[in-house]
C-alpha cells in the first residue's frame, strides 16, 4: 500500500492522470479558437521565415529521413518522418521570435509546440479536434511547469520543459497509455537538459532550433515508451532526479482531474518580431517616426524596465553591439516578406 501512495504522489503520474482525463468533446468554445488563433499565428510566423538560411539548411537535412508515419513540410510537397517534420516545422515557426509568449517565473513561447503535433497528427491520422486537444494540453503543461520553478534562474534553457509539454499533448495524439506517458516522461526528462547558451552572446542559427529538437525527443520518448521502453522513476522527485539537479522545488498546480486546459487563455500574441519584453520599444519607435522625430534631435534618453527585461536582452554586451549576421536576419528576412 505505501509504495502505490508513493507511486501515486509523483509528479509523472499526476501528469499523466490529469492528461488522460481529457476528452476533446468537452473542450470550451474560446479554447478552441483560441488554439486556432495560435495555429494561424504560428504558420505565418513559419512563411515568414521561409527564405532564411535557416530553412535552406534544414531543408537539405530533414527531408532525407523518411519512414510510414510522415508529415508535411511547411510550404513543400514534400514529407518526411514525422519526428523530422516536427524539427523543421517547428524551427520556422520559432526563428523570427515572433510567436507567442506566457510570462512567469520561466518565460517561455509555448506555440512551440504546435507545429510538432501538428506533424504527429498527420503521421497518426487524427482528427482536427483531437489535435486542437493536444495543443491546449501542450500549452498547459508548458505554462504549469513554468509557473512552478524557474529554470533561467539556473542558467537551464525554458525550452527543457517543452520535452514535457509536448511527450503529454503526443501522448493523446499516439494514444499512450497511463504507465507508456509516465514512461515517455521519465525519459524526456532524463536526457534532455538544455543549457541557456543557446541565448547568450551572439545568437547562433540554434536559438530557432533548440525548442524544435526538445519536441523532437520527446516525440522520440513517447514513441520509445509505446514500443514498452520504461523510463527513469521518479523523473522529478529522485535522488538525482529533474527536481534536485535542474529545476529545485517544482510547485507544480494541475487542474482537476477532466478539467478543461485553459492556460492558453493566459498567453500572448506579439505585434512585432522582437523579444517580448522589446515590444514597447518597437512600440515607442514607431510613435516616434510618426511624430516626424529625427535622430539629430535626439540629446539624451533614460530607460526604465524592470529586471527581467534587462537581464535576457540587455545585459551583454554582445546585445547593444551585434556582429553576428543572426541579429539582423529576422529584420531582414520580416522586411523582404513584408514587402513582396
Amino acid at each position: 500500500m505505501q509504495s502505490t501512495l508513493v507511486r501515486q504522489e509523483t509528479k509523472a503520474y499526476l501528469l499523466s492522470n490529469y492528461v488522460l482525463s481529457l476528452k476533446p468533446e468537452n473542450l470550451p468554445k474560446d479554447v478552441i479558437h483560441e488554439v486556432k488563433r495560435r495555429v494561424l499565428d504560428s504558420l505565418a510566423c513559419a512563411v515568414g521565415a521561409y527564405n532564411s538560411k535557416v530553412s535552406k539548411y534544414l531543408l537539405k537535412t530533414c527531408p532525407k529521413v523518411k519512414g510510414k508515419y510522415s508529415a508535411q513540410l511547411f510550404g513543400k510537397k514534400k514529407k518526411a518522418f514525422y519526428e523530422e517534420a516536427a524539427f523543421l516545422n517547428g524551427s520556422l515557426v520559432r526563428y523570427l521570435d515572433f510567436n507567442d509568449t506566457y510570462l512567469s517565473l520561466e518565460p517561455a513561447h509555448p506555440s512551440d509546440n504546435i507545429a510538432p503535433l501538428i506533424a504527429v497528427a498527420q503521421a497518426y491520422g487524427k482528427s482536427g479536434l483531437e489535435l486542437i486537444l493536444a495543443i491546449a494540453v501542450a500549452y498547459e503543461i508548458q505554462c504549469r511547469l513554468c509557473d512552478g520553478a524557474s529554470l533561467r534562474s539556473k542558467g537551464i534553457d525554458h525550452v527543457t520543459y517543452g520535452a514535457f509539454s509536448i511527450a503529454c499533448g503526443a501522448a493523446i495524439l499516439m494514444e499512450l497509455n497511463e504507465e507508456e506517458l509516465k514512461n515517455a516522461i521519465g525519459i524526456a526528462g532524463v536526457c534532455n537538459i538544455a543549457t541557456r547558451q543557446t541565448r547568450v552572446g551572439e545568437m547562433s542559427m540554434w536559438k530557432a532550433c533548440a525548442f524544435a529538437n526538445a519536441a523532437r525527443q520527446g516525440l522520440f520518448a513517447c514513441r520509445l515508451a509505446k514500443e514498452g521502453i520504461t523510463g527513469p522513476q521518479p523523473i522529478f522527485e529522485g535522488t538525482r532526479g529533474f527536481e534536485t539537479l535542474i529545476s529545485g522545488p517544482i510547485n507544480l498546480i494541475l487542474p482537476k482531474l477532466g478539467e478543461m486546459p485553459r492556460k492558453i487563455l493566459e498567453t500572448y500574441i506579439k505585434p512585432y518580431p522582437v523579444e517580448y519584453h522589446a515590444q514597447s520599444a518597437v512600440a515607442a519607435a514607431i510613435q516616434l517616426h510618426r511624430d516626424n522625430v529625427k535622430m539629430d534631435q535626439i540629446m539624451d534618453m533614460t530607460i526604465y524596465t524592470h529586471g527581467a527585461s534587462y537581464q535576457i536582452i540587455g545585459s551583454e554586451p554582445e546585445k547593444w553591439r551585434p556582429t553576428s549576421k543572426q541579429r539582423f536576419l529576422h529584420a531582414q528576412v520580416y522586411e523582404k516578406n513584408k514587402s513582396g
